[in-house]
């Protein structure tokens, strides 16, 4: 027996009548409910079974099912009440059909009993029901092995050790005057879900088969509940799995800014499959920070999610600029056979002068929180949702402060039955003003006391704090002259600043990147702008011109003058890309720093 403490409703006991009118009767006339004794009727039966059926399986949660089912079980069909599940169950799998083989492993769900049996020793609820001492003696392991009830109506010495796993349950249940027992398996759509202890002690008068009846359509009722939390269970944990493998299994280092992200599943199965966030590392020690919401939940979302994410990040190593992102994206989600459509907020940082560039595409807005604490909405132009797309995309570029916060996320983190969106957000306001923002990277928003019945929707926090570049990591821009040489003057500048960084052995090769990037943006860009050089785990060169067109690897001839340029920078370089600007577009080459 697995039982354990609960109230009891306390028993108003009259002397017996004159007559032969006994104590039996006296405690069933004082509680109609209870059904102790042989003498109930089968009306009583009825209507005690369906009152069960409106108490057990009031919700979908596995433990609260087992729950119910205890506790309207004591004090009216037992003094004390245990409900164990099988942990394949537990883990949402089938169950295990009755073969009369090894016993499956159990865990305690569920213990409730009267005042009078707080002594008792049962297995902790949450724990492994551990009957290794006594496997093959133990009535619970008989009930389970071969799926039929087990009744003991009166219990002598050995059958103590035979209803409790350890000695020392045994010790207390009989020093408490427990005196019946019966187990009963939970088996539904003939698949067994676990069991349930029943004792009576002290007054009660012993199980007997009448009992035993009733307790098995008890326990069959409650184990097709039990069934039904086990498959949406199930469910749920399917599409936050599939959720889960969606999104980012981790958020890259990149220089300046620490991002944190997290994900909350909803507690409802319904309520998860739409929300989606990416930290992608750009050209230039960029990083551009997305945070997502597809209308509708359930598979379909998740689905939709998955694909507007991996479009999305595709775009970003096209093009930097967020406005022109949400653009492509917009156009992408229309052509979705599903006509679902999105809210998105795009960011992308530079650590170049600590700057956002922020578009939304009917997002919520972003949160800014300084050192000091204050928090304020920031005010980025609201463009129609993806797949909607009506109003264009405006960004917004501002510096991000010294110490402070940029805070993305989507709407399930404010989401509430009752209030509206406008005391919504400034109660999130309010709480993040006086977070420490070491709570605040923890995702503490995501886990703060709801004031309705939970989180019904899912929600995503992404956290971002720019900060110095750390010592190991160096970025130096100029603005290469439009007039005379200035490829002599970009390979110069990279020579000296190479020196400084003392990788002077990069020289040679990164002047040669250098010549070939600015002779290209004077052919084919309109002439050089902007040229980076940054200092990371490997050493990238980039250069900004005002052309719209991409370069590509060409082929040449033996008697092409040209062409050969981004052939040798693919050659000597571990990679090379390129990607559109608001002004044009910039090219890079990557090479590995040596040790």
């Amino acid at each position: 027996m697995n039982g354990g403490g609960g109230r009891a409703r306390r028993l108003t006991r009259r002397p017996a009548a004159q007559g032969g009118v006994s104590r039996r009767l006296h405690i069933r006339q004082s509680e109609p409910g209870s059904l102790r004794g042989d003498r109930f009727t089968s009306a009583v039966r009825m209507r005690w079974l369906n009152a069960a059926s409106t108490r057990i399986g009031t919700t979908l949660d596995l433990e609260r099912t087992a729950e119910e089912l205890a506790a309207f079980s004591v004090p009216r069909l037992a003094d004390g009440a245990a409900v164990d599940l099988l942990e394949s169950v537990l883990r949402g799998e089938e169950g295990e059909r009755v073969t009369g083989a090894a016993v499956p492993v159990t865990r305690a769900m569920a213990v409730r009993a009267i005042d009078s049996l707080k002594g008792l020793e049962p297995s902790p609820v949450g724990e492994v029901v551990d009957r290794r001492e006594r496997r093959e003696t133990l009535l619970t392991t008989e009930c389970l092995r071969n799926g039929r009830p087990v009744l003991v109506s009166r219990m002598t010495p050995r059958d103590y050790d035979r209803v409790t796993p350890t000695t020392s349950a045994a010790v207390a249940m009989r020093r408490q005057g427990v005196h019946s027992y019966m187990a009963v398996p939970l088996i539904a759509r003939g698949v067994l879900l676990g069991s349930a202890d029943f004792v009576r002690a002290g007054d009660s008068p012993p199980f007997n088969r009448a009992d035993l009846d009733l307790a098995g359509q008890l326990a069959s009722m409650a184990a097709v509940f039990i069934d039904n939390a086990r498959l949406y269970g199930r469910e749920r944990e399917h599409v936050v799995s599939l959720q889960r493998s969606l999104l980012p299994r981790a958020t890259p280092r990149t220089p300046g800014l620490r991002v944190h992200a997290h994900y909350a599943p909803a507690v409802d199965a319904h309520g998860v499959g739409g929300d989606w966030y990416d930290v992608v590392a750009l050209p230039g020690g960029r990083t551009a920070l997305v945070v997502g919401d597809v209308t509708g939940h359930g598979l379909p979302a998740a689905a939709t999610m998955g694909r507007l994410r991996t479009v999305a990040r595709t775009l970003m190593t096209l093009d930097i600029a967020p406005d022109r992102v949400l653009a492509r994206l917009d156009l992408a989600t229309r052509d979705l056979e599903d006509d679902q459509v999105a809210t998105c907020l795009c960011a992308v940082y530079d650590p170049a002068d600590s700057s956002y560039t922020i578009a939304s595409a009917g997002h919520p807005p972003p949160l800014l929180v300084d050192a000091g604490g204050t928090a304020r909405y920031l005010d980025v132009p609201v463009g129609a949702p993806l797949g909607a797309g009506v109003i264009p995309y405006d960004p917004l570029r501002l510096r991000g402060p010294v110490g402070g916060r940029l805070v993305l996320y989507t709407d399930g983190l404010i989401k509430t039955r009752t209030d509206d969106v406008d005391v919504q957000l400034e109660t999130l306001r309010t709480s993040v003003a006086v977070m420490p923002p070491e709570l605040l990277d923890s995702g503490k928003p995501l886990t703060c006391p709801r004031q309705d019945d939970g989180r019904f929707d899912e929600a995503v926090l992404l956290v971002a704090g720019g900060h110095e570049l750390p010592a190991d990591v160096r970025l130096r821009e100029w603005d290469l002259p439009t007039e005379g040489n200035p490829a002599s003057t970009a390979r110069k500048l990279v020579t000296e600043q190479l020196a400084l960084w003392g990788l002077d052995d990069l020289a040679d090769v990164t002047e040669l990147v250098v010549s070939e990037l600015v002779g290209n943006a004077l052919r084919y860009g309109g002439g050089p702008g902007r040229l980076r050089l940054l200092r990371d785990e490997r050493l990238v060169v980039e250069l900004a011109d005002t052309g719209p067109d991409l370069p590509q690897i060409q082929h040449a001839d033996v008697s092409d003058e040209g062409g050969r340029g981004l052939q040798l920078i693919n050659l000597l370089c571990r990679s090379w890309g390129s990607c559109r600007t608001a002004t044009g577009k910039v090219v890079w080459a990557e090479q590995n720093i040596p040790d």
